[in-house]
């Protein structure tokens, strides 16, 4: 119409996105990798920020107990830890992770879990994906632990740690579920040996008869291990030529998984 100005319905929406915020995560994310203390000096450097923007941000969370400052070194402060409390660690985890599990379980025609590590000898099964059309989480796997020595996940953490220290935890008796259940800590030894140097584990009849799985670890840019996404199945059908090609899917959705988590 006359007298009307036009519009620019394909205008891009204006960026809302508050860069100090930005920033003040991502100064908080690194102190978090920095329990004993650091300078901001240091942290400026490894960030890729002005000390002037650093000190400004870092001074503004220690008013309100995100960052504690002891002389002239930074920690995360008591109020972060007071919210990690309150936070659940695996509710916004598993809603990431699910479309990406429900993608690979269709590829590959298999069940797909994602287990999140709680500690060097804990996990917790979150999200699982099957082949079926009506992809849903199901309570098969969900929130179960398996022995670290007889699950595929277990053995990626247990690669995870130095000899010395698997020799620790497992200084017992290895329990036995079926005849295939390795229980000689210097076979396990050996094989966590070629999962470090394969970059996957399988359990082969192992936890139960005719139950295979394969799994591979998940790792931050820093390399720490996240998680373990694994693929589970019959035995015969996993092991009929396709281990290649499941070890090739699990490994690409464990760079996508890691992704997604930063």
């Amino acid at each position: 119409m006359p007298g009307t100005e036009p519009t620019n319905e394909s205008a891009e929406a204006p960026d809302l996105t508050n860069k100090s915020v930005v920033k003040a995560m991502t100064l908080l994310r690194e102190l978090g990798r920095h329990p004993q203390g650091i300078t901001v000096t240091e942290l400026a450097q490894i960030v890729g920020m002005t000390r002037p923007t650093a000190f400004r941000l870092l001074l503004s969370m220690e008013q309100v107990g995100f960052v504690d400052r002891t002389e002239n070194n930074y920690t995360l402060g008591w109020e972060m830890a007071r919210l990690g409390r309150l936070a659940d660690p695996t509710a916004g985890v598993a809603a990431k992770v699910q479309p990406v599990l429900e993608g690979v379980a269709q590829e590959i025609s298999e069940t797909v879990s994602f287990a999140l590590v709680k500690s060097e000898t804990e996990y917790e099964i979150i999200a699982e994906a099957s082949a079926s059309r009506l992809l849903q989480v199901s309570n098969l796997y969900v929130r179960r632990q398996y022995p670290l020595h007889a699950s595929a996940t277990g053995k990626i953490l247990l690669a995870d740690l130095a000899d010395a220290r698997v020799s620790q935890l497992l200084s017992g008796s290895l329990a036995s579920f079926t005849p295939q259940t390795i229980t000689d800590s210097k076979v396990l030894l050996r094989q966590l040996k070629e999962i470090r140097e394969n970059g996957y584990a399988v359990i082969d009849n192992e936890l139960e008869e005719g139950l295979f799985a394969v799994a591979v670890g998940v790792r931050d840019v820093d390399g720490l291990l996240l998680g373990v996404v694994t693929a589970t199945g019959p035995d015969q059908r996993m092991k009929s030529g396709r281990l290649a090609g499941i070890v090739d899917q699990l490994h690409n959705t464990a760079e996508e998984i890691g992704k997604t988590l930063e």
